[in-house]
């Protein structure tokens, strides 16, 4: 794995960075920007997936504080859906560990093609869940969403492209109504689970430290200087310039896979 960096590729990685910082910041999706690139400058496909979730997560700590005021959520089921995402987020990234790079290679075309699908109908699902709130129902036992969010964080720490989406269908059976605070469960589960994949990753050696470093300055710059312009972006136009780099990365990992 190739860890020297000449300066066109420490400003693309940079460059591609910032553009998915600035994304994730409006309608999501970096993803399918900053783990093409990884790739495509010669990283294997496991170590750019560990890098990418690497850099996202130092990315999305300033999110998660950011919302930290909007967590309006009984404590017990904050406390027990975090240990939940810790131990899935664990599993996953054990299980990639184990995976071969040519698996993981043959796999990536469909975790590609099914995280562009859920982004591309996540605000029909947005909608679902805006309808689904405003009517009464029973909420599931919490031991349902612990198994739901189990195998959410499981897939998170494995691949976790359109993470976010999936995460909020669970969140959506606890009754909270108030979008504000489900994106504040959100991003602090997506951290619990991005955060504690790293340690196994690290213990591995996966992580190219030099690209991530690059790609989390690059991350955290976009989102930041792009949510004060975010008012000003339609996030439908941008929306579809996500899902149309989505469908073109999954096309070309599955010519050649």
């Amino acid at each position: 794995m190739p860890q020297n960096l000449d300066l066109f590729h420490s400003f693309l990685l940079l460059t591609t960075a910032f553009v998915a910082g600035a994304l994730n910041a409006v309608a999501g999706g970096g993803s399918f920007i900053t783990f093409p690139t990884l790739v495509f400058l010669g990283i294997a496909p496991i170590n750019a997936n560990a890098s990418n979730n690497t850099a996202l997560w130092i990315a999305s700590m300033a999110s998660a504080s950011a919302y930290r005021h909007n967590l309006n959520i009984p404590k017990q089921q904050f406390l027990v859906l975090c240990l939940t995402s810790l131990i899935g987020g664990v599993i996953g990234s054990v299980i990639l560990l184990y995976t071969s790079q040519n698996v993981f290679k043959n796999l990536l075309p469909y975790l590609l093609l099914s995280a562009t699908l859920i982004f591309t109908f996540s605000d029909i699902f947005r909608k679902w869940l805006q309808f689904k709130s405003q009517r009464s129902f029973d909420k599931p036992p919490l031991w349902v969403l612990v198994i739901a969010q189990l195998g959410i964080s499981i897939y998170g720490g494995f691949f976790g492209a359109g993470l976010g989406i999936l995460m909020l269908a669970t969140l959506s059976f606890l009754g909270i109504k108030n979008i504000h605070s489900m994106n504040a469960f959100k991003a602090f589960l997506g951290s619990c689970i991005n955060g504690i994949a790293i340690f196994p990753f690290i213990y591995a050696g996966l992580i190219a430290w030099h690209q991530t470093i690059l790609m989390a300055i690059g991350g955290s710059l976009g989102g930041y200087l792009c949510a004060h312009y975010a008012s000003k972006l339609k996030p439908s136009i941008v929306k579809i310039f996500v899902v149309f780099i989505g469908f073109s990365m999954t096309t070309y990992f599955f010519i050649h896979r």
